[in-house]
């Protein structure tokens, strides 16, 4: 039942023109955009090598937060959670197959992002289970709070307040424009940030062959178990 519902969630979701808008064309259009117009100064090395990272990272949280937050709300609002719920599927396992459609997405956006900066000159060095870690603690944390938002909001300011937030840790979140390039104290606080989080991450591994970026893990663990937490304990099926 799980397999089932899992092949119908990403047969919807890869059907959804406005969706696959923002979870596969944006990331890839930045992707050739900033990598090859010389826009943001991303430091000594290519600017693919800086980019790759984040917007592998910025792919992550538009499928499993902005994406599933907006499908998740409207699901709710037109009563599909709730008739589901009285289905034989229990509750856990929509939630699984919910998952379990987040990442096959995640799959491709990947593959896709990797051929492109691959072909752009990209040069990738590190381990790739470091980077499989990060990628999967960031679904976990970006789904969680996409489920918080679609299960305690309505569809309407779902749809609004996960849109913006997209725009504002695109920004924000070290994706596009370095760190560095704030005010040390907004450092300070974007850095606690998922998104920033996994991004780093990525980019430390990826683009400076660092090893196991523990700290950046370590707040992706705890936005990880906070909001699946605070999903689960809130989320509202009507």
């Amino acid at each position: 039942m799980i397999a089932a519902q899992a092949a119908l969630e990403t047969r919807m979701l890869l059907r959804n023109g406005e969706q696959l808008l923002l979870t596969v064309i944006i990331p890839t259009l930045l992707l050739v955009l900033f990598s090859t117009v010389d826009v943001v100064d991303t430091g000594a090395d290519e600017a693919v090598d800086f980019l790759a990272p984040g917007i592998l990272a910025l792919s992550v949280m538009s499928t499993a937060f902005t994406g599933q937050a907006i499908a998740t709300g409207f699901e709710r609002r037109y009563g599909v959670l709730k008739r589901l719920a009285a289905s034989p599927l229990p509750r856990w396992g929509l939630m699984a197959a919910k998952t379990v459609s987040v990442l096959v997405t995640e799959v491709l956006q990947v593959l896709l992002v990797t051929g492109i900066a691959l072909a752009l000159g990209w040069s990738p060095q590190g381990n790739p289970l470091a980077v499989v870690v990060l990628l999967v603690l960031g679904t976990a944390a970006f789904s969680g709070l996409g489920l918080l938002m679609a299960g305690t909001l309505r569809a309407e300011a779902t749809l609004a307040a996960a849109n913006l937030v997209f725009l504002l840790l695109l920004v924000g979140g070290g994706v596009i424009v370095p760190l560095d390039k704030f005010p040390d104290a907004a450092q300070d606080v974007l850095g606690l940030l998922p998104i920033t989080a996994l991004s780093d991450g990525l980019r430390d591994v990826l683009q400076h062959g660092a090893g196991t970026p523990w700290g950046d893990l370590g707040v992706l663990a705890v936005g990880a178990v906070a909001g699946l937490a605070a999903a689960g304990r809130f989320f509202r099926w009507e």
